[in-house]
C-alpha cells in the first residue's frame, strides 16, 4: 500500500513538471498572453481537466515551485533547535527557499521567464503579490510562535517583510540583468546576510 502510494506521488510530480515545462516552453515561443491552458495541457499530454488538478490557473504554473519553498522555510522554524537563536533560524529558513529556487526555477529557466513576465502581465503580477503576502503573513506568523518572547506579530511581520523583500529584489535585478543561476543565488544569500546582520 505504501509503495502504491509512493509510485502515484511519483506519477503526480511527473505529470506537475511536464506541465511546467511544457508552459514554460510554449511562453518563450508564443508569449504568454497567446498561450492557452488547452495548449499547456496537450503539449505536457495530458488533459486539461489534469492541469486543473495541478494549477488552478495559467498563471499559477509559474508559481509552481512557491508552495514548496514556503513549506521548506515553515518547516526549518518549526523545527529549530532549543538553542538556536532568532538570526540563525530566519537565515536558515531562507536558506532552504534560496536552495529550493536554485535546485528547481532557476536551472529550468523559470524564475527568468517569471522575472519577465511579471513586469508586463497584470494577471500574472496579481497571483505574485497575493503569493508572497500569504507566504510573509504565514511565515511571520510561524516565527513568532517560536520566539513568543522576543517577537510580537508587528516585529515578527517585519522581519520577514525586510528578508523575503531583500532577496527577492536581488533576485529580480540578478535575473534582470542576465546573472546565471550561481550568480542569482549569490545575490540572494548576498542580501539575506544583510538583513540578517541587523538582527540581534
Amino acid at each position: 500500500m505504501v509503495e502504491k502510494h509512493g509510485l502515484r506521488e511519483r506519477k503526480k510530480q511527473r505529470t506537475r513538471q511536464a506541465l511546467v515545462e511544457a508552459a514554460v516552453r510554449l511562453f518563450e515561443e508564443k508569449g504568454y498572453d497567446h498561450v492557452t491552458v488547452a495548449e499547456i495541457a496537450d503539449a505536457a499530454e495530458v488533459s486539461p481537466r489534469t492541469f486543473f488538478l495541478h494549477f488552478q490557473a495559467k498563471e499559477d504554473v509559474l508559481l509552481a515551485n512557491a508552495e514548496v519553498r514556503v513549506d521548506l522555510a515553515l518547516q526549518a522554524i518549526v523545527e529549530r533547535g532549543a538553542e538556536e537563536r532568532l538570526p540563525e533560524v530566519l537565515v536558515r529558513a531562507t536558506d532552504q527557499m534560496i536552495a529550493d529556487t536554485w535546485d528547481s526555477d532557476l536551472p529550468s529557466g523559470l524564475a527568468t521567464l517569471r522575472a519577465r513576465l511579471t513586469a508586463s502581465v497584470p494577471a500574472l503580477q496579481a497571483r505574485l503579490l497575493q503569493r508572497y503576502l500569504t507566504a510573509q503573513a504565514e511565515l511571520a506568523q510561524a516565527l513568532q510562535r517560536a520566539f513568543p518572547d522576543r517577537l510580537d506579530p508587528i516585529t515578527a511581520s517585519a522581519l520577514v517583510g525586510a528578508m523575503v523583500g531583500a532577496v527577492s529584489a536581488s533576485a529580480l535585478t540578478a535575473l534582470h540583468r542576465g546573472d546565471g543561476p550561481d550568480e542569482v543565488r549569490d545575490a540572494m544569500r548576498e542580501a539575506m546576510a544583510l538583513v540578517a546582520r541587523s538582527v540581534t
